[in-house]
């Protein structure tokens, strides 16, 4: 930041540090925007109403900052820089003191005893040894300030430590992977752009951890580059089959790698070759009570493995990577946040977050679509209210956020888009619900029972604009490259999650051949959870500067049917 862009006086300044360490942000503040940016590396987002957003400073905040290169006098120095009122000297120490803990235990191999825990601090390694959690995962003491770990205890050590307050910094060193030369093709209408060579140097630097960027600004390319630079067999992890199938496009398309090179381990195929692109689904899929097809796969000898969509990682394939710590390991998503609150899980065992690239700023650059976001609140007819009223509490969401009441503005904004010729998505959680739009709107529809043939083809059929419009489950949440697509219409979602907000975003950030902006339009039923839930779910694009207008129904269909009366005339 330059001196020019400093708040000259006290008043003038948009953020108050409360003592319980979390920040008030006035967003109407004409500095809030670089006052988020710089606070965006160490807090976290908690509440974003119209005027103050919350944020909290937490252990895991501080600790991912630290990892990312972060010293505690710059995170100190932001608060004092930014804030209105004087902050306690205590709450400085305290957040100094909590970066300061990341650290003091390492990871090392040692030439004599192998893996070993060290630490500048007798007083620390006691506290480590006396405690209940970590005693089956250690060895011999071999003096004060070391100790042998077992080493297939690596990650489940490294999980006990974070919830002592330790979180140890792994310097252990990774075992070489079998050799597999890969290189990226020199062409000329590709090359890594400075934030994605950025990335993939933080993860090279230190062999494992997250990359967090916005969908649409080429996380898989960060992760050829990762996989270029290692030059091991890799192992590819994704949410679903068709995104497997992008992932060795994408392969095939920017390295030297051959047809053969890459496999894929799907519910369709079961080919392991030097790269193989597994998903998820299968690698959790019991058979006779025991995971095979997890064990099957753990057993080569992988260099490099690559969580893709890290915040959706299941909890057995978490166990996998607690037993294989010796392997390089790359996390990439957009955002973070787990709604099981497992992100210390992440930290521990995929690795802490290496870079973390604002979405405004790829956007700044032209790399991702500016987008309008905005919230449409639909009042319910009366039936609708009182259907809504004797509903049980866990039904009272599906209640509101399916009310027909919403179909009338879905297809108004269809109208409009179809005329301006932009693509659309609708996307919504409820089948019955989707189901009935894309009857109304005669679009076709993709689902998790629809054939991974019959969404390949749709899919290639909406980028070509053979299809208008297309309604999808939440399968789209995620890794579906439809760049061309630049209208979404959300009708209903799953609660308050902000990682899927984000990911819906996502589907349209991919940058227009001719520029145009990209819309997102969550509807909204005025007066319940819907509403309530709504709000939480924009927390973490609120976080990263995008802010919701909100518009009421009726002027949206008013508009829709001025148009249609004006072609008419």
């Amino acid at each position: 930041m330059t001196e020019s862009n400093l708040p000259t006086e006290e008043s003038s300044k948009p953020l108050i540090v409360q003592s319980d360490k979390s920040l008030l942000l006035d967003v109407s503040n004409p500095l809030s925007d670089q006052c988020r940016i710089d606070i965006s590396s160490f807090a976290e987002l908690e509440k974003s109403p119209e005027h103050i957003h919350t944020y909290k400073v937490t252990p895991l905040g501080l600790w991912n900052a630290s990892a990312a290169g972060f010293k505690a006098e710059q995170v100190t120095d932001t608060l004092v820089r930014w804030s209105k009122y004087p902050i306690p000297q205590s709450i400085l120490i305290d957040i100094k003191e909590t970066m300061e803990r990341y650290g003091r235990l390492k990871l090392i191999t040692d030439e004599i005893h192998g893996l070993v825990l060290a630490t500048d601090d007798p007083i620390i390694l006691t506290e480590v040894i006396n405690s209940k959690s970590t005693q089956l995962m250690l060895g011999d003491k071999i003096d004060d300030y070391k100790i042998i770990v077992i080493p297939q205890e690596r990650g489940r050590l490294k999980q006990a430590l974070i919830k002592l307050g330790w979180p140890a910094e792994d310097m252990a060193g990774y075992t070489n992977g079998d050799k597999l030369e890969i290189s990226l093709k020199d062409e000329e209408d590709f090359k890594l752009r400075p934030y994605q060579m950025h990335a993939a140097d933080s993860f090279n630097a230190s062999g494992n951890g997250v990359i967090v960027m916005p969908c649409g600004s080429g996380k898989t390319l960060v992760g050829l580059s990762c996989m270029a630079k290692s030059s091991m067999k890799t192992l590819i992890l994704v949410t679903n089959t068709v995104s497997a199938r992008q992932w060795k496009h994408e392969i095939l398309k920017h390295t030297n790698l051959k047809e053969e090179d890459v496999g894929e381990y799907s519910g369709e195929k079961k080919l392991i070759a030097p790269v193989t692109i597994a998903t998820y689904q299968i690698l959790i899929k019991r058979l006779k009570g025991s995971y095979t097809h997890l064990s099957k796969i753990s057993e080569e000898g992988w260099g490099l493995i690559i969580y893709d969509e890290v915040h959706l990682l299941p909890a057995p394939v978490f166990r996998m990577a607690a037993d294989i710590q010796s392997r390089r390991r790359l996390g990439l998503t957009a955002t973070l946040i787990r709604e099981d609150g497992k992100e210390s899980d992440v930290f521990s065992l995929i690795g802490p977050k290496r870079y973390d690239a604002p979405w405004r700023d790829i956007e700044a650059q032209g790399w991702i679509a500016p987008a309008q976001c905005t919230e449409i609140r639909v009042t319910l007819k009366d039936e609708e209210r009182m259907k809504y009223a004797l509903s049980e509490p866990d039904e009272r969401y599906r209640a509101g956020s399916t009310a027909q009441s919403k179909i009338q503005v879905v297809e108004a904004i269809c109208n409009r888009a179809k005329e301006d010729g932009e693509l659309t998505l609708v996307i919504g959680q409820f089948i019955d619900q989707i189901e009935y739009i894309a009857q109304r709107l005669n679009a076709p529809l993709i689902t998790g029972k629809t054939a991974n043939k019959v969404r390949e083809q749709i899919y290639e059929d909406f980028r070509q604009g053979n299809i208008p419009v297309l309604v999808v489950s939440k399968v789209a949440n995620f890794s579906i490259d439809l760049p061309e697509a630049s209208v979404a219409i959300q009708v209903s979602g799953t609660f308050g999650s902000r990682q899927e907000e984000a990911q819906r975003l996502g589907r349209v950030l991919r940058p227009k051949k001719d520029g145009r902006q990209a819309h997102f339009y969550t509807v909204v039923a005025r007066d319940t959870v819907d509403q309530s839930f709504a709000a939480k779910r924009q927390r973490f694009l609120a976080e990263q500067g995008y802010a919701y207008s909100i518009v009421d129904a009726d002027a949206i269909i008013f508009e829709d049917i001025k148009r249609a009366f004006d072609k008419s005339s």
